[in-house]
């Protein structure tokens, strides 16, 4: 597996300027020795790009892939002490910050976090190493774990799982029209020889989606394949968990972005983003009860999306959806 710090370099972030852009009012306004969180680091272009941007800020980089996470370390070695590396699910930032040591985490504790991004789902660098079973267009072993040092494969979720759960989550995690067909083929298949490859799995997909379909919407196997690796690293249960606890953890003016790209993913964030932007006063009421004004307003106008001119250079940008907030200074 190809973990080199030169591996992924070439690749620009999406939406790189416009991240900086978003955040920058918070880490300017926070002044020396502001801390941006990039909760999902990977390579780790976006954290790059934000050290060489704010000269005065730092970053705390998490992610659960350790092998990513050392390769995103060694990326950043220039920047020596403004670069802080955090091995875990982003939903843990904050024990992660509670039990850090260094000049870094004493920031974060003691002045909050002036700003965080969430790119959402897979990365760049995994989507890249074919070994890692996320992409269907090669063969590869069914594992779709974002930390392979533990956990269920993909594999292990199509060997074991009952037709009814497997249907469940091909139709909630993939959107898929055709999960209950593809659900009774792997459970037929699978008792004649476990799923292990990829390869096997999209051959099934094509049988089992009718050719009509499979002409519109993409790649047949492309639903699937999202929906396994929603479900083996629980992602969307990950992201529920992390919203409350990264506006917690802002500092007064503090900003958070999200990046998502997949309709699930997007409908959570706005959700809970547009709970925090609402007053709960009840309604005719001249002004705020106490206790009920919002603490966050949105920086973003509905979900941003990526120039026609990135998306024709950077293919994995068109999907994207951007929401952010900004934690008040002083609630009414």
């Amino acid at each position: 597996m190809d973990f080199s710090v030169s591996a992924n370099h070439g690749h620009v972030p999406v939406m790189r300027d416009r991240m900086a852009e978003l955040i920058a009012p918070a880490v300017e306004s926070t002044g020396d020795g502001a801390v941006i969180v990039d909760a999902t680091l990977g390579a780790g272009g976006h954290c790059e790009h934000f050290l060489s941007t704010f000269h005065a800020a730092c970053v705390i980089g998490v992610d659960r892939d350790p092998a990513a996470l050392a390769a995103a370390s060694e990326r950043m070695a220039p920047y020596g002490g403004r670069f802080a590396a955090v091995n875990a699910r982003f939903d843990d930032l904050k024990e992660a910050i509670s039990r850090g040591e260094g000049p870094v985490f004493d920031a974060a504790r003691d002045h909050g976090i002036a700003a965080a991004l969430f790119d959402l789902g897979v990365s760049s660098m995994q989507l890249d190493q074919e070994e890692r079973g996320f992409a269907y267009r090669v063969d590869a072993p069914l594992d779709m774990r974002m930390d392979p040092t533990g956990g269920m494969t993909a594999a292990e979720v199509l060997n074991t799982y009952s037709h009814g759960e497997l249907a469940r989550i091909l139709k909630t995690y993939g959107d898929e029209r055709f999960a209950g067909k593809i659900a009774s083929l792997v459970v037929k298949e699978r008792q004649q020889e476990p799923f292990e490859r990829s390869a096997r799995l999209v051959d099934l997909i094509y049988r089992a989606i009718p050719a009509a379909a499979r002409r519109t919407g993409g790649h047949p196997a492309k639903r699937t394949f999202q929906a396994l690796r929603i479900e083996v690293n629980g992602e969307l249960d990950a992201l529920e968990r992390v919203i409350p606890v990264i506006t917690g953890l802002l500092g007064p003016g503090g900003r958070v972005v999200f990046m998502s790209y997949q309709s699930l993913e997007d409908k959570i964030v706005k959700s809970a983003l547009s709970k925090l932007t609402t007053s709960t006063t009840p309604a005719g009421l001249p002004m705020d009860l106490p206790g009920t004004a919002a603490e966050f307003r949105f920086i973003t106008h509905g979900a941003e999306r990526a120039s026609e001119a990135e998306i024709e250079q950077n293919s994995r940008a068109a999907p994207v959806r951007v929401r952010g907030v900004e934690k008040l200074r002083a609630v009414p």
